[in-house]
């Protein structure tokens, strides 16, 4: 079992609502979910027009690979109704691998870590809820410590 960390997110529809049925279908089809973190919202980052999101970290306990994770994570946003229309656009799912164990991919598909991990407040602050002390297996540093020293403004605030 290889221990994952995941970040779901969206800002369309019922935001807690997809959260939640993302949880469930991990859940059944990847793995077991061991820890999850609060809700979280940010306005939207990239591409600002749009609703803000609400995102949410999960650790997952899996038997698959990384390569057969991302491909069934990828069904299961398609199963979920997201469309991928737009580059940082909306959407009412999202689920990012930020790592895979301390294992290191770079595909056209999957790269991991996730490469704007450092760069991403909204990703760092739900991760460092349920894994503060992790290390990141490129930069050696805790996750606490990118979130002190991550460049993102954006403010991201408990949602409720």
């Amino acid at each position: 079992m290889t221990k994952v960390y995941l970040l779901t997110g969206g800002n369309l529809g019922d935001r807690v609502a997809h959260l939640e049925k993302a949880r469930e279908l991990l859940a059944a089809q990847c793995g077991t979910l061991t820890a999850v973190s609060s809700i979280y919202e940010t306005a939207a980052w990239g591409k600002e027009d749009q609703p803000a999101f609400l995102n949410q970290a999960l650790e997952l306990q899996t038997k698959l690979t990384a390569r057969q994770l991302i491909r069934r994570i990828l069904k299961l946003e398609k199963q979920m109704g997201r469309l991928r229309e737009e580059k940082y656009g909306p959407r009412l799912i999202d689920i990012d691998i930020l790592l895979y164990g301390s294992e290191v991919h770079d595909y056209p598909l999957l790269k991991v870590p996730h490469p704007e991990l450092p760069n991403r407040r909204f990703a760092l602050l739900p991760l460092q809820e349920i894994a503060a002390d992790l290390v990141h297996p490129q930069l050696h540093q805790p996750i606490s410590k990118l979130l002190e020293l991550c460049p993102d403004p954006l403010e991201v605030k408990k949602y409720s």
